[in-house]
């Protein structure tokens, strides 16, 4: 025994001695209604396709998304986020099937909100599934990714999406002034309730992997480098957030979430908006991976992997363990 005598006073433990006592002083608490649930979905009828490196994730005609979106609502989920795998045959350099409106895209958000009036529905607006060239951007025979003439594209994109009755747009781009031009299509043509939930905070990472084998979206040539953000930088997330609050943000993201908790810590302090966090499919991937080896336990890694989000500033989690999740804490509760 060593000569340290304990402060009877301070005993930190007393505070943890039952489930009860643990509960009623627990600081952070996530909830189903947290979460905005990524889903991938592709032209057709009654089909269903796996994707090998995101266990437990498909791409889905809007006929099979419609059995998922039911699950959700039953289990408290009622933020869907559609991504869209579009044929090679109908893109192009400039990314003009992203502002048809009969697209696969504003079909699908069509048939959500006729269906599920409730649900909020969350599109994406970027170029990257659409453009032939793989980039969130219309490259320039030089390789340069151009930003105004890409931005008046987004425009179309986000307008057509707000017709079809999308509740947010969702700019992951990374453009700059992309924020302030939407919010000024979107006024001008009448949909000034439509959401502007920015990805402010996207980092140039390696952890979006699985996502672009969804989508079959990866560069063609080059990297994201000149317009997602240096994972080295942390203060510059500051600095792009205060713009695209400044533009009009109504939202805006930190991704990706696990690796970046300090950036969204110091967003969350920051913003006077909401803001969210985009565990995305790398890190998605890498849990599975790890708990289909039985190194982790499944159940417990989800819940404090999101737990950790929360605890960090996100006010919502885009995660594709949304479905699971909520059961879990359908299970505690």
């Amino acid at each position: 025994m060593n000569e340290f005598t304990l402060d009877l006073n301070q005993r930190p433990r007393r505070n943890r001695k039952s489930a009860t006592v643990r509960a009623l002083v627990r600081e952070t608490e996530i909830s189903v209604k947290d979460f905005v649930y990524p889903v991938f979905i592709m032209e057709g009828e009654n089909k269903e396709e796996p994707i090998p490196s995101m266990p437990g994730m498909t791409r889905k005609t809007v006929d099979v998304l419609f059995k998922e979106i039911e699950e959700c609502v039953a289990l408290g989920v009622k933020a869907i986020a559609p991504f869209p795998s579009i044929a090679e045959e109908k893109k192009d350099h400039k990314g003009s099937e992203s502002y048809n409106p009969n697209g696969l895209v504003p079909t699908c958000v069509r048939a959500i909100k006729e269906k599920f009036p409730d649900v909020v529905v969350m599109t994406d607006v970027a170029l990257d599934p659409f453009n032939i060239d793989g980039h969130d951007g219309i490259v320039a025979e030089n390789g340069e990714i151009l930003n105004d003439e890409t931005v008046d594209v987004l425009c179309k994109m986000a307008v057509c999406h707000a017709k079809a009755g999308a509740d947010f747009v969702c700019p992951s781009d990374m453009m700059d002034g992309r924020i302030g031009a939407i919010r000024s299509a979107l006024d001008a043509a009448g949909f000034t309730n439509t959401s502007i939930m920015a990805y402010s905070a996207k980092y140039a990472s390696a952890f979006y992997g699985p996502f672009r084998d969804a989508l079959d979206s990866a560069p063609k040539a080059g990297d994201k480098k000149t317009y997602q953000m240096d994972p080295a930088n942390r203060r510059e997330a500051i600095r792009e957030v205060a713009l695209d609050i400044n533009e009009g943000a109504d939202i805006v993201m930190v991704k990706p979430a696990c690796y970046y908790l300090d950036v969204l810590r110091e967003v969350a302090d920051f913003s006077e908006v909401p803001v969210a966090a985009y565990q995305v499919s790398g890190e998605y991937a890498m849990l599975c991976a790890a708990a289909e080896n039985g190194w982790l336990d499944r159940n417990r890694v989800i819940l404090e992997s999101l737990m950790g989000i929360k605890r960090a500033g996100a006010k919502m989690i885009w995660t594709y363990f949304a479905k699971e999740a909520a059961k879990l804490l359908q299970g505690e509760s």
